[in-house]
């Protein structure tokens, strides 16, 4: 079937999406990973978030090697997108297989280095998916189609809290002995997953696409980062956002643990993350619509349908596993919330950004300060809803006008994601004070405060949606708002 310029190839997307969903579940499984190490190991918060650094830097490591061998030869013209994918996964496969020793080590050191391996190979998909995601079609809609890629993405994030507490803590209220054995079977399942999508890309439909030349000329071998201040920029975004996302999720067990939040116990935690994670489902699949080609009624209509579905999906996923949920019967305010903003901030990525980065840091604040503790953990929880579609943005935004050294910035933006380890060790590091100073601080305890290192992420984010098109503008670059789907 021929495609239409700017037409999204559906055959060879649906393929690709698959890679997606495994680094939505891994991410997520890591937030149930930590309250599970810190209680068998005895760690304090910072080195339970050493779970989080392991995975995340070796996003930086792997992409620091790509970029270093892209200088000498363009990797993904001379093996091919698939291959390199490929490849990916089979790391990745090797990483979730290294858990079995891991655990029959009972050793925290070799199960930190089997994600860091997962990571190492999830960063090479990561640098050939989210380009090849926008360029799938049209350019207007590139930031939209990897908003619908990151919406099963979500997908993976919303499911594997849930079945890892099934396989960490049994079914229903009842919590069952923990067992680090049990870590063993979803990580083989998982590893051998890897290695089934690797042979089957191998024989999808998936193509590379058109070489494109440099907006601004420069000589072919030589790429100087700091000529693409959006580029330069968009690291740092990239940086914070994924620190930001990660941090709230993964400390999110320590504060639940508080007595003021309720004093919710390890097997008491999954339905709490799985909010977490789903909310940026919730938000991803909503930003996903804007992909098709629907009249404005019907655009509307699923702007306000599509969000709910995906949180009765968290719902009903959630007390399938046997726990009660009925206390987020409350959250859908939130989403309205979230709906109403993505409506002001409309198809233009740096607009949206700057709205949500807002939201971001309101709905923070408002977790930090909100007299009713019950009540501020939704705040809380309402970040997965604005950091949703930041992603895709801050993407499409930082490789604008880079041409054919999109891949090399798409290296630089991945190494970025190192933020996902360091964010959290920082925002740990606050929540172990609490041991050392129980009084709190401002009336508040240490863990509970720690959350002003995401209000502080997303007034940048804001910063960067803000200033990103006016640097834009003036290298004459347009990401005009499509007028539909």
């Amino acid at each position: 079937m021929e495609h239409h310029q700017g037409q999204t190839k559906w055959s060879q997307f649906g393929s690709l999406i698959i890679i997606f969903f495994f680094w939505g579940f891994v991410a997520a499984g890591n937030s149930m990973l930590i309250p599970v190490f810190k209680k068998n190991f005895t760690l304090t918060q910072f080195e339970a978030q050493l779970v989080e650094w392991a995975f995340y830097v070796a996003y930086f490591v792997g992409s620091a090697i790509f970029f270093m061998i892209s200088m000498r030869s363009d990797v993904l013209q001379k093996f091919g997108y698939k291959k390199t994918l490929a490849s990916g996964l089979v790391l990745s496969a090797a990483g979730a297989f290294l858990f079995v020793p891991a655990a029959v080590m009972d050793n925290f050191w070799v199960f930190l280095i089997a994600l860091f391996t997962v990571g190492l190979g999830f960063s090479v998909q990561q640098i050939v998916a989210n380009p090849l995601a926008i360029k799938m079609g049209s350019p207007q809609t590139g930031a939209h189609r990897l908003t619908l890629a990151g919406g099963i993405n979500s997908l993976g994030t919303t499911i594997a809290p849930i079945l890892f507490g099934i396989v960490f803590f049994g079914t229903g209220s009842e919590q069952t002995e923990l067992n680090m054995e049990d870590v063993k079977l979803p990580f083989i399942i998982l590893g051998s997953a890897f290695l089934l999508v690797a042979l089957f890309l191998m024989f999808s439909k998936i193509e590379d696409p058109e070489k494109t030349e440099d907006i601004v000329s420069e000589p072919a071998e030589r790429f100087r980062l700091f000529r693409y201040p959006q580029l330069v920029l968009g690291m740092l975004a990239i940086f914070i956002y994924v620190g930001v996302e990660v941090s709230i999720g993964s400390n999110l067990p320590a504060l639940l643990q508080t007595e003021a939040f309720g004093g919710v116990m390890e097997h008491s935690i999954a339905p709490f993350i799985s909010l977490y994670w789903g909310s940026l489902m919730i938000g991803r699949w909503n930003g996903g619509i804007n992909v098709f080609n629907t009249s404005k009624t019907m655009n509307l209509l699923l702007k306000f349908i599509v969000p709910f579905i995906a949180f009765g999906v968290i719902i009903g996923a959630n007390s399938l596993s046997g726990k009660d949920v009925s206390a987020f019967y409350i959250y859908p305010i939130w989403i309205v919330l979230f709906i109403l903003m993505s409506f002001i901030g409309g198809k233009n990525a740096g607009k949206t950004l700057m709205i949500f980065g807002i939201s971001g840091a309101l709905m923070m604040v408002m977790g930090l300060v909100y007299p009713d503790k019950q009540i501020a953990q939704y705040f809380f929880i309402s970040g997965g809803l604005f950091c949703s579609i930041m992603w895709p943005a801050i993407f499409d935004l930082a490789i604008a006008g880079l041409g054919k050294n999109t891949g090399k910035a798409s290296s630089f933006l991945i190494m970025m994601i190192l933020g996902g380890g360091v964010i959290p060790l920082i925002q740990g590091w606050i929540c172990d004070f609490d041991q050392t100073r129980p009084e709190g601080i401002l009336g508040i305890t240490f863990t509970h405060f720690s959350y002003v290192i995401p209000v502080v992420c997303f007034i940048y984010l804001a910063f960067y949606g803000f200033i990103t098109p006016r640097i834009l503008k003036k290298q004459g670059i347009s990401l005009s708002e499509p007028e539909n789907g």
